[in-house]
């Protein structure tokens, strides 16, 4: 496995649903991109993704890793698991009461240098071969017997 920094942030009093947004909008993402999107997006969720974002890449220069500077890495892993739930009843009318279920995250950002990505990248290309055309489907036949149907078509005018 390569070398990665990881961060982590749990019991986050927020939705898990609301937090998986912006961890999306990071994921693959290099870090000055992802910190730029995070600042300029007007939700409390992204916030504490930023802060998270930005505690791995202090991880990736500290503790003995010393992966780079924020420029050099992205995002490589960063997703959201469900927390603990509060459960709490609101009295309504009638003497009924209706549950409110107040949500935890557990956030999980982690970063790895750019260059990690793109040798993988490469043996990827270098292994995968294209899947075989099917000729038997009823589309390929139509597309088959196209040119035919023009030259006919040519033929009779």
């Amino acid at each position: 496995m390569a070398a990665e920094a990881v961060a982590k942030l749990r019991f986050v009093r927020m939705a898990p649903r609301k937090t998986r947004v912006f961890v999306d909008l990071i994921r693959g993402r290099g870090v000055p991109d992802a910190l730029a999107t995070l600042k300029f997006t007007p939700r409390a969720a992204a916030r504490v993704v930023e802060k998270v974002l930005m505690s791995a890449v202090a991880n990736a220069q500290q503790g003995g890793k010393d992966l780079g500077d924020a420029e050099s890495l992205r995002v490589s892993r960063a997703f959201v698991d469900n927390g603990p739930t509060i459960k709490r009843f609101q009295p309504r009318a009638q003497g009924r009461a209706f549950s409110i279920h107040k949500r935890m995250s557990h956030i999980t950002v982690a970063v790895t240098p750019i260059e990690v990505k793109l040798k993988k990248a490469a043996s990827r290309a270098t292994t995968k071969s294209k899947p075989p055309v099917k000729t038997n489907t009823p589309v390929a036949k139509k597309r088959a017997k196209a040119p035919i149907a023009e030259k006919r078509a040519k033929e009779n005018q």
